[in-house]
């Protein structure tokens, strides 16, 4: 007999005469070397999607173009709150792409920011739409994903076919609130105007004329005039019940418009914006109200930045982009944000590198494209930023 089957028969008697206590080391050490199963997600409560200190960090990413994943790999974080865009109604491929949207979302991080465009007007808002997008949001909460509705943003700017209309948005928004409230309580809504900087945004396709009943309601000082006297927001807010958080679209553009010059943004920008106190190279906003102290602390509201980034041209000179970047992020998560601006719960970088109308050219609004200004981002990144768990979870279980 070969040296090989007498090693065969001595394995083969070993099992018959202690199989069960072999087996039962075999299978321990199976469970030892394999995997834990992931963790089931949890999906809380809106009201208590907000941290209690510190501020989630969210990001806006073509998806498509650039996957969750890879960004957070690049990032060395997963982000706890991830942007997503959408027409509203949607249509079958809309619907595919917030499934989309939400997987990658369980998979490589933890709330979804979806952003609702009625890109056809607000009339599309109708009392069957509102219901239908409640009942996908409850299946994707179900499937452990939370959810904050950015409905309509940017309406008191010019720009979209929902602008300038408060009496309609108000309807609008309402009625979705209405439904998320009812069927989906792991999804809140969020309201998001523009900044008021050079409001009323005259020139626009979508500006409020005169004569019209839109026009009286915007002119909040009754001179009969739009202006950055009259209040920039207050037409547009939909009520305290129908809102869960407040956010702004806060950006540097650089200083002077027809923009598109690359600027380094000037100290304290951020937070003169925000509180409506700026008066600087880019001009005299103090007329603006101001956001922070009317939402986030006299009406309680958790107050979020939903889109922030610093203009860099690639086609045109000045500043370099590390410059630019780094002179605005270094406000936005400044260490004394957290003191100054408690309400303030969520930040999220705008990451596209994508033509801009407003200059007719490119901007890339990245951090994670170049490697010299990936790795001064997350150098600077500071430890009050709350980030999404460090490993994927399953959707919970029927």
């Amino acid at each position: 007999m070969k040296e090989s089957s007498l090693v065969a028969v001595a394995v083969v008697g070993a099992l018959a005469l202690g199989g069960g206590t072999i087996a039962t080391q075999l299978s321990a050490r199976a469970e030892q070397e394999s995997p834990a199963p992931p963790p089931v997600c949890t999906v809380l409560d809106r009201s208590e999607l907000a941290p209690e200190s510190g501020a989630l960090y969210g990001v806006n990413l073509d998806w498509e173009d650039k996957p969750l994943a890879d960004y957070a790999d690049r990032l060395g974080h997963r982000p706890a709150v991830s942007v997503s865009f959408t027409g509203f109604p949607y249509d079958e491929r809309g619907h595919d792409y917030l499934r989309m949207a939400a997987d990658q979302v369980r998979a490589d991080g933890q709330m979804l920011l979806l952003t609702l465009e009625p890109e056809g007007g607000l009339a599309e808002v109708t009392d069957d739409a509102a219901p239908a997008l409640a009942a996908d949001l409850a299946e994707i909460n179900d499937s452990g994903v939370p959810v904050i509705v950015r409905f309509a943003h940017e309406m008191n700017g010019s720009w979209y076919a929902w602008g300038q209309q408060p009496t309609a948005y108000v309807e609008a928004y309402r009625r979705v609130a209405e439904a998320v409230h009812e069927q989906a309580p792991g999804s809140a809504m969020m309201w998001a105007p523009n900044y008021g900087g050079g409001y009323p945004f005259a020139g626009g396709q979508y500006e409020a004329e005169p004569g019209t009943a839109d026009f009286a309601a915007l002119d909040t000082d009754g001179n009969g005039e739009l202006t950055m006297a009259d209040d920039a927001y207050a037409p547009y807010y939909p009520g305290d019940d129908a809102v869960d958080w407040v956010g702004m679209s806060l950006y540097h553009w650089g200083d002077a418009h027809p923009w598109g010059e690359n600027d380094v943004p000037e100290p304290g920008k951020f937070a003169a914006q925000l509180t409506g106190t700026y008066d600087g190279a880019g001009g005299d906003d103090r007329a603006v109200p101001d956001f922070y102290a009317e939402y986030g602390e006299q009406r309680g509201k958790p107050v979020a930045i939903p889109e922030t980034a610093a203009l860099y041209n690639p086609a045109e000179g000045g500043a370099d982009e590390l410059a630019v970047k780094q002179a605005w992020w270094g406000q936005v998560f400044d260490p004394s944000i957290p003191q100054d601006f408690p309400q303030l719960k969520l930040i999220s970088w705008f990451e596209w590198d994508k033509h801009e109308v407003e200059i007719d050219g490119p901007v890339d609004w990245t951090t994670t494209n170049t490697a010299a200004v990936r790795e001064a981002f997350t150098a600077d990144l500071p430890d009050w930023l709350r980030w999404g768990p460090e490993e994927s979870c399953t959707a919970p279980g029927p």
